[in-house]
């Protein structure tokens, strides 16, 4: 899959690499509680294989992972990644057989610097994905999950327009290495004609605000 940088007014999503292994590292510093969900990257050796994996799924074709950077600042304030590109086997005859473009994906491995939390930062970022997954690749649909414990996140996940699927029993292997339930979110093409102008308001109201 070929990387790509997403532009906003906050922030910019560009493609992960190894040189913003000392951004990452400053970003997931401080108190370690605030990630307590979240698998992030806190040394140079856990950020450098995080880039690693990142890299390796790229050039399977899984996923596109980013560098979140703030503007102006140009500061690392985080990570996020497109994963588990689907391409559906449309057959001969369908209008979107032969299509290159991912039928569906998952938004995830997101994290944030402490100091971005509660900022127009997540909103922007979300907005951008969103519009990508939707509007040029033209998705059917856009799955998030995250740690059923995981309140804070799940609460992101709701407000960004997120509708609850379900629980994902022993998912995955979760930050404190147990073995961990997923609460399971969607949004679908159908639903996006409504809920981007919502986005767009939201991140006005928190610049604003």
């Amino acid at each position: 899959m070929e990387s790509f940088t997403l532009q906003g007014k906050h922030v910019r999503l560009e493609p992960l690499k190894h040189c913003h292994v000392d951004g990452m590292v400053a970003a997931s510093a401080g108190d370690s509680e605030f990630y307590r969900w979240s698998p992030v990257p806190r040394s140079k050796a856990a950020a450098t294989a995080y880039v690693d994996t990142a890299l390796a799924w790229r050039d399977a074709g899984s996923a596109v992972s980013f560098a979140t950077v703030r503007l102006p600042d140009e500061a690392v304030i985080g990570s996020t990644r497109f994963f588990n590109l689907e391409r559906w086997a449309w057959p001969h005859g369908h209008a979107l057989h032969g299509r290159s473009m991912p039928d569906a994906c998952e938004i995830g491995y997101t994290w944030l610097a402490r100091s971005a939390s509660r900022t127009a930062a997540n909103t922007e970022s979300k907005f951008l994905m969103l519009r990508h997954a939707f509007e040029v690749w033209q998705v059917l649909r856009v799955c998030l999950h995250t740690d059923v414990r995981n309140e804070r996140s799940r609460a992101a996940i709701e407000r960004i327009g997120g509708k609850f699927e379900g629980i994902l029993r022993s998912h995955r292997m979760a930050a404190d290495f147990i073995a961990r339930d997923s609460a399971r979110y969607s949004i679908l093409a159908a639903e996006w004609p409504e809920l981007r102008p919502r986005l767009i308001a939201m991140l006005e109201h928190e610049v604003s605000g």
